[in-house]
């Protein structure tokens, strides 16, 4: 008598990593129709605004004074997680950007509770993508060259223990870090555009 035996997987292998894998593939995969250089666009978009938000995170670590830099945050809210949260923030927010070359940028997943399944219509996606392409355009273009006239966004002097004023390698390494975020809206507004004109020639056409 033959005994068929189900394959398991090696003892002490954990069942998750596969299907975060899975997740990962599923959430990537673009749909038919994307051009690749929008696939490539779309995930660089969250790669460069990873520096930052590593270099964020280190600082405050690995800075002493962060205590006594707090600036305008609630005394309930330590700068630490502060800075964590954000960085977090920052890159679900990039990760978005995936959305318009992938299916959940066309159809919500249906794990989503009521609008699973259902069509997102083009503009949902799109205006808010486009309006926060030209927003982070303009912030990062202008927090550059307010950097380099030695002021804040406001106009205010820069302060002396900022990053760029120390200069030496604590000034480079800022700018490597910093200098990707330039890219971050020109990507997606070729991403968005791209995303409009995909789903402009996927609609069926009307009666004639």
């Amino acid at each position: 008598m033959t005994v068929h035996v189900s394959p398991a997987a090696p003892s002490g292998t954990p069942g998750p990593p596969g299907r975060l894998r899975r997740a990962w593939a599923a959430a990537h995969a673009p749909v038919p129709g994307v051009r690749r250089w929008a696939r490539i666009a779309a995930c660089a978009v969250p790669l460069v605004v990873v520096p930052s938000s590593v270099w964020r995170v280190v600082v405050v670590v690995f800075d002493d004074g962060t205590a006594e830099k707090s600036g305008n945050l609630p005394a309930w809210l330590p700068l630490q997680v502060y800075v964590v949260l954000l960085s977090v923030f920052s890159e679900l927010v990039a990760f978005t950007a995936v959305g318009l070359i992938a299916a959940w940028g066309e159809a919500v997943p249906r794990w989503v509770p009521l609008l699973g399944g259902r069509s997102v219509p083009t503009a949902a996606a799109a205006v808010p993508a486009a309006l926060g392409a030209l927003l982070l355009t303009v912030l990062w273009t202008a927090a550059f060259v307010a950097d380099a006239a030695g002021v804040t966004l406001r106009g205010d002097p820069a302060p002396s223990d900022f990053p760029t004023a120390a200069g030496g390698w604590e000034a480079a390494v800022f700018y490597a870090c910093y200098l990707p975020l330039l890219l971050w809206g020109p990507l997606l507004a070729a991403v968005t555009v791209a995303y409009v004109r995909r789903r402009s020639r996927s609609r069926p056409a009307g009666p004639r």
